[in-house]
């Protein structure tokens, strides 16, 4: 049975991880991200460690196109999708109208719009061939507003909604969608997002860990996957049932930046 896994953001974090996990099992990969000399490395990496195949795709998920791009190329080199990894992702600290607006707009090509974009074109096949697996990487930020990260929190509900809704729709297709739904990781997230100094990211959890907690729930055609209970004992259990003002000023204390 074929195994081939298409992975974005795949070039550090999470998606780098979730590479590695997926060659050690001996599935195939295609390797999407910006940068072709990092996908390159990995790419090497992989094939020297497992002997699986490897292809690499560079392009920038904020570009409409994108998503057809990719789907065209994995068309052209004959290579059939069984499992789709969205994990790129970006973030951005501030107050929404201090920020660039066209930094906004990108965050939400690439969080959102690229990311059911590339499920559309390539559940098609996994509908047809009656085989695929679908894993979204959101946040535990989709569970409630997010001041001073209004926009990214937004894509992220819209994540962990769109997958459970389309997870739902594909039930008797023998074609999961999961959605993983991470706290605080350690990755280039933070000084990308800019958000060096908040107190959330002092506890973040490694890449592999959280890569693991994802793969594993995704192999299990799970729903929704957290990797720290605590977190979902909160948002699961305890948000729901406070007053929305509070949750908000809990929610911006978080991100508020120390000092």
């Amino acid at each position: 049975m074929s195994n081939t896994a298409l992975i974005t953001g795949a070039s550090g974090g999470i998606g780098l991880e979730l590479a590695r996990i997926h060659a050690e099992k001996g599935g195939n990969l295609v390797l999407v991200a910006r940068s072709e000399s990092k996908l390159n490395i990995l790419a090497a990496e992989l094939t020297e460690k497992h002997g699986v195949s490897v292809t690499v795709i560079a392009e920038d998920l904020s570009k409409p196109e994108s998503a057809r791009l990719i789907f065209e190329k994995t068309e052209e080199l004959g290579i059939k999708i069984d499992t789709l990894i969205n994990n790129a992702g970006f973030g951005g600290h501030g107050v929404f109208n201090h920020r660039d607006l066209s930094s906004e707009q990108q965050m939400m090509q690439v969080n959102m719009v690229t990311l059911t974009n590339l499920c559309h074109y390539f559940v098609k096949g996994m509908v047809d061939r009656k085989q695929g697996r679908i894993l979204n990487v959101s946040s535990t930020a989709s569970f409630m507003p997010g001041p001073l990260q209004a926009v990214y929190y937004a894509t992220k509900a819209f994540v962990t909604s769109f997958t459970q809704a389309i997870a739902e729709e594909l039930t008797d297709k023998n074609v999961t969608a999961t959605v993983l739904c991470p706290g605080a990781v350690a990755t280039g997230f933070v000084s990308a997002g800019n958000l060096e100094g908040v107190d959330f990211w002092k506890n973040a959890k490694s890449p592999r860990s959280v890569a693991e907690c994802g793969y594993k729930a995704m192999e299990e055609g799970k729903l929704v996957a957290f990797n720290e209970g605590g977190l979902r004992f909160i948002l699961e259990w305890v948000l729901p049932l406070l007053p929305r003002k509070a949750v908000l000023k809990m929610s911006r204390s978080a991100m508020d930046k120390a000092g």
